[in-house]
Parts: C-alpha cells; structure tokens; sequence
C-alpha cells in the first residue's frame, strides 16, 4: 500500500461495484483510503469487491441505491459519511449508456439519462459542497464529449451538460474543494462486445491501440495529487477526441 496519504481519508464512488468505478475504488484503497462503495443492482460484485478492498487494510462499507431517485441519491452521501467522518472524495463513476436518436427518443429516454448521469451527479456534489471543508471531486465523462455523434443522443447530452457542471462547479467550489474529470476512450468493450471490437476501432484513433484501465487508475492518482489542477478534463483515449 501506498503510504504517501493518510489513511485518515475516505472517497465515496458510484457505480463502485465493477468496471472502472471497481478499478477506482481498489486505486483509491492501495492508496490508504477508505472507500464508501455505491452499487444498484450488483450486490453480489459490490460485496466481491468490498473484500478485495478489506484486503488492501482499509475500511470499506457498501451502499445501495437507484440514482435514477432522487430521494435515494439524496441520501447516499449522508449515509457515506455516517461511516466516514472522514470523507473528502467524491467520484461520479455510475452512468447509464444506451443507444438512442433525438428523432426516435421519448421523453423517458432523456429523463432516465439526465437523472442518472448529471442530476444524481449534481445533488451529490452539491451535498458535498454543504458539508466538506476540503476536498475534491473527480467525474468520469466520455471522449465523446468533444464530438456530436448521434448515436447515444441523451447519454452524450447528459455528459456534455456535466462537463459544463465540473467547470462551474470547479470556479464555485474553489479553493476548499478541487473539481476536475476523466475522460475515458478505448479502455473497455461495451457490455455484449469484447476486446477485439476495441481493436477494431482503435484502427481510428491516433495511438493505434486500446488503452487499460491502468490508465484510468493512473490519471486518479494524478488528479488526486496535483493540487494545482481545477476545472480540468483529461481525455484518457489515445487522441481519439482530437479526430
């Protein structure tokens, strides 16, 4: 384990459970923090999970709930902290991805993404915010922020809207509270695809090849150490925003 921050610190994480927001929560553990793991539907990955961050010395307790609720989200950080006092990181990991086009969309489509990928965001950081009195903010967007593909019409509107909330956010919040985000590319295949569409597609981008999710855990830790750095959005995804 990383001795270098103190263990007297605690990050909650949506969508905790597997994929990157499991890849986050194990960094953050390696790094001596206590981890408030959020899950939906995937209790038996989020108590899988929890165990391999025990094993790392650290605290971990799980949490469930729908963020599509707002009376649940606005509970989960109240909850978090309860375990630890101590909380000063928030990650917005969780999010919903399906495709849709504005044409053939209905309003529950926009409903279902918003409230999952940028209300529950909004209502956490604004918790956050009230109760925090130093600390930082990391939320995890798409590559596809810098382009207007139409494929996923509301999931990509949902996340450009809450790059425009990291940026205000970070101006609002600042000094007490650093608000940056990840912008993830090629790292891992959709639910249903496997490794060799990423291949496939990385063909495109300007690096030639797929990234890890070791980058993801490595921009983490930059972000979490730079205190210099506010309002910034790192495009993890081997150039593919730039094209």
């Amino acid at each position: 384990m990383n001795k270098g921050i103190s263990q007297k610190r605690a990050a909650l994480i949506t969508g905790g459970a597997e994929r990157l927001g499991k890849a986050s929560a194990l960094k953050l553990a390696d790094m001596g923090y206590d981890i408030a793991l959020h899950f939906n539907t995937s209790a038996k990955n989020a108590i899988s999970t929890s165990e391999e961050i025990k094993k790392q010395g650290v605290g971990c307790e799980i949490f469930a709930g729908n963020l599509g609720s707002e009376a649940e989200t606005s509970h989960l950080l109240s909850k978090a902290q309860a375990s630890f006092p101590h909380l000063n990181t928030l990650i917005n990991n969780a999010s919903v991805f399906s495709p849709s086009q504005f044409k053939n969309e209905e309003i529950k489509d926009f409903s279902v993404n918003f409230d999952i990928n940028l209300k529950a965001p909004y209502i956490l950081m604004n918790q956050f915010a009230k109760t925090i009195k130093k600390g930082q903010i990391i939320n995890f967007l798409d590559t596809n922020i810098a382009k207007n593909k139409i494929t996923h019409f509301s999931y990509l509107l949902s996340k450009k809207t809450l790059l425009d909330l990291t940026k205000l956010a970070a101006v609002d919040l600042a000094p007490s509270i650093r608000v940056n985000a990840i912008a993830p590319g090629l790292i891992l295949p959709p639910k249903g695809k496997d490794d060799a569409f990423l291949n496939e597609r990385a063909k495109d981008i300007p690096l030639k090849h797929k990234g890890k999710i070791t980058n993801i855990t490595q921009t983490i830790e930059f972000l979490i150490h730079n205190d210099f750095l506010t309002g910034q959005v790192v495009f993890v995804d081997g150039g593919e925003h730039l094209i």
